[in-house]
């Protein structure tokens, strides 16, 4: 502390002020407390201005004493003025949620992925910087490259780099696209042993808000049944629901090639050689289950019981022959309470081209009941319809309550034929015959039925990472237009979702992704005069649960900037 006096035309104050460094780096001090005017401090502590002046720095000293007790016992005093005026562009709310995210990043290496990168182009930017603030602010307010680096702006440490860098180093994270994702697998096992003994693949697409196809982007059929070109996206994920690898390819090309491209990439640079490829109907025809059917692989996919030849699917839809999963006891299905909750089985040896497998169909009555309640509401629709007289079928919808209603040309004294809608019940009645079944196929001849379905019940985590990513990460739509930037677009998307189920799977998988994201979201701070910051959320079980796991602390009543750098640092993984 030490004294500091300002002169006016008519008078000379003095204070007492406290020196510090700013977010800047700049040298600089903030006012601790007013003394008074030299003319009403004369009286009591004078005669002399010299005599005013060594009152006013043994005060200076006694608030250096207090202010050293203080921070021994951790209390700050703050004194603020109700009659001073803040600055110009001054800025004292801080995102701080970004931190817990951080701590994830430095655990699976990525500055150390960035550091090779930067040493094989030898660039100046820092990309570690750069790829770290795009994937935390992709999670906390996904936006587009400019937004993200304002929101970057708005972190508790600001950004070290210029938006022109940003485009920059898309580039070079789009052409580096398959060796990141190989680095970042790799380093996953530095946070425990991964579970690629099974791996789940699906593919989804996302739209741009263009309307002519260009390079990659293809009119194809899109999952939000919108009429601009799209690209897709192939993805592995692994046994706990973590993303494994991805792959882009064209809006108009048959999902089910995308797949040994990918796969012979997980096969060959990340070294998986022997797991269960496990997909949907889509994505298992009959050329992909032989491909996985080679070395060390094998398969669990579903199997359309529409699509099954004559005799199986007879077999398939017959109530008999079913048992219960959880004791392998018989059971006739038919006989059934309308509230049973258990799920029953029967299987068949299953060979339909040269490749021998197993057929096992599954009954749930609780999934039966689901089904029943969805499609009485379809019929309902459908009847309203027909009363309104308004009949329109959406062919792209397999939903379309319309799908119930028939038609037939009826004529009346050789009058011109007149198009009569009805309620199909014979089709009602067809498609009630598939409610609570569900078939999968696999090559694994001798596993527990029970095993097998619990594989295949893990495919709803891959479905769940592409809404993740399209909904609360936005990775749609895509307004970029280089195919190298777009693939540095999906890359830190990517990494956004591996470095988030991260973080779920140690928070115990106890809470939904919308209470974690809007958790971060609030751990804001206000900076208090340069002195410190106080949080500005509320404290709860996820506050603690987000501090365990990250080792270190953010809700204290207030944190000094000293404190709050060796967080940043904790975060880091350094100490």
């Amino acid at each position: 502390m030490r004294v500091t006096t300002s002169k006016s035309k008519n008078a000379e104050s003095f204070y007492i002020s406290k020196g510090y460094i700013n977010d800047k780096g700049v040298s600089t001090s903030v006012i601790v407390r007013k003394l008074g005017t030299l003319k009403e401090l004369l009286p009591e502590h004078g005669p002399t201005r010299d005599d005013v002046m060594a009152w006013a720095r043994e005060e200076a000293r006694i608030e250096t004493l207090k202010y050293k007790e203080e921070q021994k016992s951790k209390s700050i005093q703050i004194t603020f003025h109700a009659d001073r005026q803040i600055h110009y562009e001054q800025h004292v709310l801080h995102r701080g949620g970004y931190l817990f995210l951080q701590s994830f990043y430095y655990r699976l290496h990525m500055d150390k992925v960035c550091r090779k990168l930067r040493d094989k182009y030898k660039f100046k930017y820092d990309i570690n910087a750069i790829l770290s603030d795009m994937i935390y602010a992709r999670i906390l307010e996904p936006s587009s490259k400019r937004s993200s680096y304002a929101v970057a702006s708005e972190f508790l440490e600001k950004p070290s780099y210029q938006l022109h860098d940003v485009y920059r180093a898309l580039d070079v994270l789009g052409n580096e696209c398959d060796f990141i994702q190989a680095e970042l697998y790799k380093n996953s096992h530095l946070l425990g042993n991964r579970n690629d003994k099974i791996l789940y693949y699906d593919c989804t697409n996302y739209y741009f808000e263009i309307e002519q196809e260009d390079g990659g982007k293809k009119y194809g059929k899109s999952k939000e049944h919108r009429p601009n070109p799209i690209i897709q996206m192939g993805m592995f994920m692994d046994g706990d629901g973590i993303p494994l690898a991805f792959s882009l390819f064209p809006g108009n090309a048959n999902e089910q090639t995308s797949l040994k491209p990918l796969e012979e990439k997980v096969l060959s640079e990340f070294e998986c050689q022997k797991f269960i490829y496990c997909s949907d109907a889509g994505l298992g025809s009959e050329k992909i289950r032989n491909y996985n059917h080679m070395g060390e692989r094998a398969f669990i996919v579903t199997q359309s019981i529409k699509k099954l030849k004559a005799e199986d699917k007879e077999w398939a839809l017959n109530p008999w022959g079913f048992k219960r999963v959880s004791d392998g006891k018989d059971i006739d299905i038919t006989t059934l309470s309308d509230d049973d909750t258990g799920l029953y089985y029967k299987e068949e040896p299953y060979t339909p081209h040269k490749l021998h497998q197993r057929l096992i169909v599954t009954y749930s009555p609780k999934y039966a009941r689901y089904q029943k309640t969805i499609r009485d509401k379809q019929i309902d629709r459908a009847q309203k319809m027909l009363d309104s007289g308004s009949v329109k079928k959406e062919r792209k919808n397999p939903n379309d309550p319309a799908r119930f209603i028939g038609k037939v040309a009826a004529t009346t004294d050789g009058e011109v034929a007149q198009i009569h809608n009805y309620l199909d019940e014979e089709k009602i009645r067809n498609e009630t015959l598939y409610d609570g079944l569900y078939a999968i196929s696999t090559d694994l001849l001798d596993d527990e039925v029970s095993d097998i379905l619990k594989v295949s019940e893990g495919r709803w985590e891959i479905e769940e990472c592409f809404r993740i990513m399209k909904t609360d990460f936005e990775a749609r739509p895509i307004f970029l237009q280089n195919e190298t930037r777009i693939k540095a677009h999906f890359l830190t998307c990517f990494i956004s979702l591996v470095i988030y189920r991260y973080l779920e799977k140690a928070l115990g998988n106890s809470y939904t992704c919308d209470t974690i994201l809007s958790t971060l979201k609030s751990m804001n701070f206000a900076c208090v005069q340069e002195q410190g910051f106080i949080p500005l959320y509320k404290r709860n079980k996820l506050t603690d649960k987000l501090h365990e796991i990250c080792n270190f602390q953010t809700d204290y009543e207030f944190i000094t900037k000293k404190d709050m750098k060796t967080i940043q640092k904790k975060s880091k993984g350094r100490e």
